[in-house]
């Protein structure tokens, strides 16, 4: 009863179950909001309480009044880049509408910190240099993006106005188990089911795009860290800001060998046109984290030696 409380939104997704976790095994009282319009109640671990519920309902300022957070870490978000484009409108009320929402409750009822989850790949754009500092340039191309920087700016705001302490992570290429992989968002899953069938991967344009690859448990640490790490009171928005990744690139077709390698088994590999707007290179500098004692602590062979057995129901 007298544990802290920490609410996680989202906590039935992918990320979320795993930061919900990480907390839950560090002493603190949990509680999971998500809509399961992409969350599985199956995700939530043992001991995390979960409410389903839309971050933009009316209910969300009363749940903040019954439990007394002290932490919100805020998961929740519409995530795909692509739907974002087609309807910005829904993008902007999940992802800006709704951090508002929460925010305010936020405020009303005395949260000390808030962990606003946002991207390194699409806040930063096509990026120089790489690894890519969290001073870069924010070069945003999508309406995702766009969000993603606009909740930056509003909790800046919120810091300036009305002093609620906030840290923004800034997210590589995350993957790990639960991992959904019938979706569009997690290569790593969507190779690793194709791979268990026997069915050729698709790969778009040539496949040496890079991306910087960070287990979920690595991440999750993250999050508990920063959830008690002291925090400037004042200066830029990329002060508070810390790039959660390894800082290392890895193309498509090296993390396609390499699970092939772990899976035993050989698949065609299809070429696909590349995709309009897709990110050539991108690998995030995480030495401001790694100062506040953090560490990757998974290597891509042991990440994915983890999620291939997690996915396909091995032991890893």
């Amino acid at each position: 009863m007298g544990s802290r409380r920490v609410l996680v939104t989202g906590g039935a997704g992918f990320i979320g179950s795993h930061v919900c976790e990480a907390y839950r095994e560090a002493g603190w009282a949990v509680t999971a909001v998500d809509d399961l319009s992409t969350g599985r109640r199956e995700n939530v671990p043992d001991g995390v309480e979960l409410v389903e519920m839309d971050i933009r309902s009316d209910a969300v300022g009363a749940l903040f009044e019954e439990r007394g957070f002290e932490v919100l870490d805020h998961h929740a978000a519409q995530v795909d880049v692509r739907k974002s484009v087609a309807n910005p409108v829904f993008d902007a009320s999940v992802n800006v509408l709704g951090l508002l929402n929460l925010l305010e409750a936020a405020r009303r009822t005395g949260v000390r910190r808030v962990l606003f989850i946002s991207s390194g790949g699409v806040v930063y754009g096509e990026a120089d240099p790489i690894p890519t500092p969290e001073d870069a340039p924010k070069r945003p191309i999508s309406p995702y993006g766009v969000a993603k920087l606009t909740g930056e700016h509003y909790l800046y705001c919120y810091r300036a106005v009305h002093g609620l302490e906030y840290a923004a992570l800034r997210y590589a290429n995350v993957y790990g188990p639960r991992q959904d992989p019938t979706g569009e968002a997690g290569v790593v899953a969507i190779f690793s089911g194709r791979i268990a069938r026997g069915e050729p991967l698709t790969v778009f344009g040539d496949g040496r795009q890079t991306r910087d690859y960070v287990y979920v448990g690595d991440v999750a640490a993250a999050n508990v860290l920063l959830a008690d790490l002291d925090l400037p009171g004042s200066g830029e928005l990329d002060d508070v800001a810390f790039n959660v990744g390894t800082g290392v690139q890895t193309t498509v077709l090296e993390l396609a060998e390499a699970l092939m390698d772990r899976a035993g088994r050989r698949v065609e590999v299809r070429h696909a046109p590349e995709r309009p707007g897709e990110l050539e290179r991108s690998a995030l500098d995480p030495g401001r984290l790694r100062s506040a004692g953090w560490r990757s602590r998974h290597s891509l062979q042991d990440g994915l030696a983890a999620t291939y057995g997690a996915l396909v129901g091995e032991a890893a």
